[in-house]
């Protein structure tokens, strides 16, 4: 069946209600009864774990080898580390983010008796003050600060506002959405993957379309910590797609238009049979696409592969620039995306032995392939040696001998 119509305005409109609400790893609780709150209203089932991570779930026609989509509700953020004598407060990362990032950005910190404002700025902010040294302060998270919006001169005032070490900072997502489908903001990782589900889910409900097979559509709490879908898929789960951020910058392949499909990271590649399915459905759908490795990056994927599930698994992304820091994606990849995923949930079963989990026959075990490519090395026309003076140049069709002589 090829891909589902996605409905944008509301792709842009889920994007921009997840920002808005803070969901630093460690404190999501608000953002999982919001998601519920709207899986609710577009009438699919679901269920929430102990923690907060969320399996809904739309029946297939048959339940196995059953398909989940993944994306995760958390994003980086801080905790307070010390109370500082002057008031001040020093902050460690939630995630793995630079303090450079940090520098002015306004956040909330949320206390045991509610929360407050405030501003992370380096420990030297001021150029009347200590002159040229603001330029040569290190990057780093302890020559920043967190300065409370309320009279708080020392660590006694601090602590009479009920602020305390552990307390977690959320960062001020900042957004911006543009006319011509530019999208400014933190947090994008992975508010925008949680929308484009949201999206896929809508458009499903919406033309009322049984999907193939029984799929589980995951939204985790905790990936930037590197926790993610380690202990929330069912056994029935034979492949996961990652719906997550690709990195856009000098040397990569990600593009901000179209699905960057990722075929490894720094766990290693992605299986070969899943991966190759979504490539041949985005060009069977005119999905625009690229590929692309991502050397220092893990996802929910490999939280889930290394805590011990034996699931297929992929990651498609979105390409963002600046990731971890102040992110730019375009809504064109978020539909791309959705499209993607409609496609997918829509599609036939290529590996229907995955329905179990073991087999004592190879019968239908998928094949990789070995040969080389005759037909098209046979096509290929290879330079002879160089014609003697007053001879013509002749011609040779490619032979794997030749190929090998031809370099």
């Amino acid at each position: 069946m090829p891909r589902l119509a996605i409905d944008s305005d509301y792709l842009s409109r889920r994007l921009s209600q997840l920002i808005d609400i803070p969901s630093p790893t460690g404190y999501t609780d608000t953002i999982v009864r919001e998601c519920c709150q709207e899986l609710r209203r577009l009438g699919v089932r679901f269920e929430v774990t102990r923690r907060g991570g969320i399996r809904a779930f739309i029946p297939g026609k048959t339940d196995r080898p059953a398909r989940a989509i993944v994306s995760h509700l958390d994003t980086l953020g801080a905790q307070v580390k010390l109370v500082k004598d002057n008031g001040r407060l020093e902050l460690v990362p939630i995630g793995h983010w630079s303090a450079r990032f940090a520098e002015g950005a306004r956040a909330t910190i949320f206390s045991e008796r509610g929360a407050f404002r405030g501003s992370i700025l380096p420990i030297k902010a001021s150029g009347h003050t200590f002159n040229d040294e603001i330029d040569s302060l290190p990057v780093g998270w302890p020559y920043v600060e967190l300065r409370i919006d309320a009279v708080a001169r020392s660590a006694a005032d601090v602590q009479r506002l009920g602020i305390d070490v552990g307390d977690i900072v959320a960062i001020d997502p900042a957004p911006e959405f543009l006319e011509n489908g530019f999208i400014v903001s933190r947090h994008l990782d992975n508010k925008a993957g949680a929308a484009v589900m949201f999206a896929a889910i809508d458009a499903i409900m919406t033309e009322k379309i049984e999907l193939t097979v029984d799929t589980f559509f995951v939204f985790t709490i905790a990936e930037e910590v590197g926790n993610g879908a380690a202990s929330i898929l069912t056994p029935d789960v034979a492949s996961m797609i990652t719906v997550d951020n690709g990195t856009t910058a000098p040397g990569q392949n990600s593009d901000e238009f179209g699905v960057t499909i990722c075929m490894a990271d720094e766990t290693g590649p992605f299986d070969y049979h899943l991966t190759k399915k979504l490539v041949e459905l985005c060009r069977e759908n005119e999905i625009r696409f690229q590929k692309d490795i991502f050397r220092y990056y893990r996802s929910d994927s490999a939280s889930a592969i290394v805590a011990g599930a034996d699931v297929r698994s992929a990651l498609i992304t979105f390409g963002v620039d600046a990731s971890h820091g102040y992110e730019r994606i375009h809504l064109h990849a978020l539909r791309s995306l959705a499209e993607l995923i409609t496609a997918y949930v829509t599609s036939t079963i290529a590996i229907r032995r995955d329905a179990a989990e073991f087999s004592e026959s190879l019968k239908d075990f998928p094949r990789q392939p070995m040969a080389e490519a005759e037909a098209q090395l046979n096509e290929v026309e290879v330079p002879g040696p160089e014609p003697v003076a007053g001879k013509s140049r002749g011609k040779s069709k490619g032979k794997r001998a030749d190929a090998k002589a031809s370099g």
